[in-house]
């Protein structure tokens, strides 16, 4: 094993192999893309323009999906993308969760939970970067969990519709959002411990 590589792995930090540094890639301007679309999405859904909002939602949803296709297709994976992508996936999280809360579309104690969620990784992020350690591998567990809500908000927001539409678009947005629920906090336990293993190691 090559010095540079053992000093990674040390970190805690995933070897850059494979990745590009050039940021103009199409990967990335779908997340830019995706970046931009969330204060639309704010602004419709506050105006109660709910049909509007629900197809801004439902092509970030397709966004999120597709733009890591597309990299792994067109062999476009870049730094710039690993963080892009996260970032826009909280950002849809934060403000959905707070516009459907302050609808009343969703009960406040889901804002907390999901939110204190992120703070927590924050506080161990933070806590890493001192010790000069990277951010950590995302876990699938926590792909899994995104993935969940991002499609639940829709299904949520379609549930204020009336009719059978509306009814089973709440059940099945409550059950997605639950497990995601359960899966985001799962990938958070995970994350901490394995934040806590390369402090340890480093310490040893």
């Amino acid at each position: 094993m090559s010095e540079t590589h053992r000093t990674a792995s040390a970190a805690g930090t995933v070897p850059t192999t494979g990745r590009r540094h050039d940021w103009l890639t199409v990967p990335n301007l779908i997340s830019v893309l995706r970046l931009l679309l969330v204060p639309v999405f704010a602004v419709l859904a506050l105006r109660g323009q709910d049909a509007a909002a629900l197809a801004v939602l439902v092509v970030a949803g397709a966004s999120d999906w597709l733009d890591g296709r597309l990299a792994r297709a067109l062999n476009q994976q870049s730094r710039l993308g690993e963080l892009l992508d996260p970032a826009a996936d909280r950002l849809y999280i934060l403000v959905t969760l707070l516009v459907l809360a302050s609808r009343e579309v969703v009960p406040w104690w889901l804002v907390i939970v999901i939110v204190g969620r992120d703070v927590l990784l924050t506080v161990v992020l933070v806590v890493l970067m001192a010790r000069r350690v990277g951010p950590l591998p995302v876990h699938f567990v926590g792909k899994a969990g995104t993935f969940a809500l991002l499609y639940a908000f829709p299904l949520l927001l379609l549930a204020r519709w009336e009719g059978a539409l509306g009814v089973v678009a709440d059940v099945a947005g409550w059950a997605m959002a639950l497990w995601g629920i359960a899966l985001y906090w799962l990938a958070g336990a995970l994350y901490v411990g394995q934040a806590v293993s390369v402090l340890r190691g480093r310490r040893s």
